[in-house]
């Protein structure tokens, strides 16, 4: 009975909610709640009749590799599942490539590694083929580490699955580098990055010192929002002007970005500019057709704003007949091609065992965590 009890105390009773939102007034409504992950006492499937599979897709991030890891040790090792395998390169890897047995001793240290070992890609999301697939061989858990794009595949994969009547559970396993997906308060692999870009800022601060009216620009991911740059330039110290797709900016006139960076070379004989990705395009578009073209996710295609930056910084103190250094760093693939930091090897661990709990209990849903807590989102949530 005291073992029993033990036991007990370290499942989740499925009563057990995690809020949205914890910051809220007196007379406001209880507002949405989502499970808390964690084991069940009650699981819906038996050991010997799980049969699943795990498919990495999009962009690269420090962390995948430590998340297939444990996806595939904690199947085994908590629940005794020895049917696993791996789907190569992305969603087309479900009818495009064969699956891969998976077992713990042939993922034992990729962790070290970065990159994805099953391989990835953008696109090839087919989901009646994807189904069809899962379906013919027998799949009954599924589980999708990916960014918005994916999360939104695997809800059309959950749908058309309920559809069928089929007794599958989907678990997404989000992921992005720009630490950008709702709900969730943080995206494993971000800490990593942000680590790996703070040495490029310092690479550009010690470049920029060592000059006369030196200038270091570093150009760092970030599309939509600039999480990264923010994050690397409050960690370095060293930045004195960082550009994010959120805070819109201009290049010439009074408060302008030429003329502040005048001013600091005068000032400081030396400055360091971080600049996200997608900052700025609306003003390169003035300079620059803007191009029409789409990556396989659907995204539209960025113009270099670090390359026109420096052609325009330069162009400005030519003109003005004012001698300046400016070296320009792009470590944008590198800060991604990463082996995980400590903390997001742990991460990427609590975000794999809650995956695992919850598809075990026959839940689909994307986890993550939400004001610190683990949870289950209905994909729903992330894809609206």
């Amino acid at each position: 009975t005291s073992v029993l009890i033990c036991i007990r105390q370290y499942f989740v009773d499925e009563d057990d909610t995690v809020p949205q939102k914890v910051v809220v007034q007196k007379n406001s409504r209880r507002g949405v709640h989502f499970r808390r992950a964690g084991p069940r006492q009650r699981v819906n499937f038996e050991s010997d009749e799980v049969k699943a599979c795990i498919v990495s897709c999009g962009g690269l991030c420090p962390g995948l590799n430590t998340v297939i890891r444990e996806l595939v040790c904690g199947l085994a090792h908590m629940y005794n599942v020895n049917n696993i395998f791996g789907i190569q390169n992305g969603y087309k890897g479900f009818y495009s490539s064969n699956y891969v047995a998976i077992t713990p001793k042939t993922v034992n240290d990729i962790h070290k590694r970065g990159g994805t070992v099953l391989g990835t890609s953008r696109g090839g999301h087919d989901t009646k083929k994807i189904v069809d697939n899962i379906q013919d061989r027998g799949i009954n858990q599924v589980y999708i580490i990916g960014g918005d794009g994916t999360q939104k595949g695997a809800y059309e994969i959950y749908k058309e699955i309920r559809k069928r009547g089929l007794k599958v559970a989907v678990a997404g396993v989000p992921k992005t580098i720009d630490n950008d997906i709702a709900i969730i308060d943080k995206s494993f692999g971000f800490d990593s990055a942000v680590e790996e870009a703070q040495r490029a800022i310092n690479s550009a601060h010690v470049e920029a010192c060592s000059a006369e009216n030196g200038i270091g620009l570093v150009k760092l991911m970030g599309r939509y929002s600039g999480f990264i740059a923010m994050y690397a330039t409050l960690a370095s110290r060293d930045v004195d002007c960082c550009l994010i797709p959120e805070s819109p900016f201009y290049m010439d006139g009074e408060g302008g970005l030429l003329q502040y960076v005048e001013r600091r070379l005068k000032e400081n004989k030396h400055m360091v500019i971080v600049v996200a990705e997608g900052a700025g395009q609306d003003i390169i578009a003035k300079s620059i057709p803007a191009s029409d073209q789409l990556d396989a996710s659907g995204n539209k295609l960025l113009l270099d704003i670090g390359l026109w930056l420096t052609h325009k910084i330069k162009d400005h103190f030519k003109s003005k007949k004012m001698e300046m250094t400016i070296k320009y760093i792009d470590p944008t693939y590198m800060i991604r091609a990463i082996p995980s930091n400590a903390a997001d090897n742990v991460y990427c661990t609590l975000l794999a065992h809650s995956a695992i709990h919850g598809a075990m209990a026959g839940y689909s849903f994307t986890v993550g965590m939400v004001n610190g807590r683990h949870a289950y989102i209905p994909f729903y949530h992330n894809t609206s």
